[in-house]
């Protein structure tokens, strides 16, 4: 079965370390929703007078959040029907309170869910302080907003996002990725996402 994988959480977490982490053992379609859309959201709000790098304005969410997740979508189901593996790196809130939403993919890549193993990773930290540190720790410019409102961003975090797709409760895991990631913890991720013999991690 081809593998889609989902890496989820909040900003700051590490879904892009952990995804790379597996992808070095599981060849895959790495789509990173900030670099399917970042440019092209940047330019646009620079255009309207708006922080470039703003993701919190009504503007944003209203004519620009929808377009870059689904493109990223739309390449998913290229990879798909050419037969790719695929891991998707995102928070995709939205996306996973829609049952529909993956029912939608894969049918349009001309595949059943019985050819595609679709799997969800939850990314959390343990605390909101270790969050907000390795949001520093990284320095993007992106992440600005969110430091200098972090009380309005604190409150609404969510670490374990509703999911309500048709998937088995076994194919979703919780992550706590606090810590360094561990040879142990990697090869349990792997196994995971491979359907091998999984243990909590």
């Amino acid at each position: 079965m081809q593998k889609l994988v989902f890496f989820v959480g909040v900003a700051g977490t590490g879904k892009t370390t952990v995804a790379r982490k597996i992808s070095e053992r599981i060849p895959a379609a790495f789509l990173d929703r900030d670099t399917v859309g970042g440019r092209f959201v940047e330019a646009m709000l620079e255009r309207n007078g708006l922080d470039k790098n703003d993701r919190d304005s009504d503007f944003y969410k209203q004519n620009l959040r929808d377009l870059e997740y689904d493109t990223t979508k739309d390449i998913c189901i290229e990879n798909l029907a050419a037969g790719q593996n695929v891991f998707m790196i995102s928070p995709f809130t939205a996306e996973l309170k829609n049952k529909a939403w993956i029912e939608e993919v894969i049918a349009a890549a001309g595949l059943t869910k019985s050819q595609v193993d679709v799997k969800v990773i939850v990314v959390t930290l343990d605390n909101i302080e270790l969050q907000k540190n390795r949001i520093i720790g990284r320095h993007t410019d992106r992440d600005q907003w969110k430091l200098d409102n972090w009380s309005q961003f604190e409150k609404r975090v969510a670490f374990v996002p509703e999911i309500n797709w048709d998937i088995p409760q076994s194919s979703i895991l919780v992550y706590d990725n606090s810590g360094d990631m561990t040879d142990e913890q990697v090869e349990k991720l792997y196994q995971f996402v491979a359907d091998k013999t999984a243990a909590a991690v």
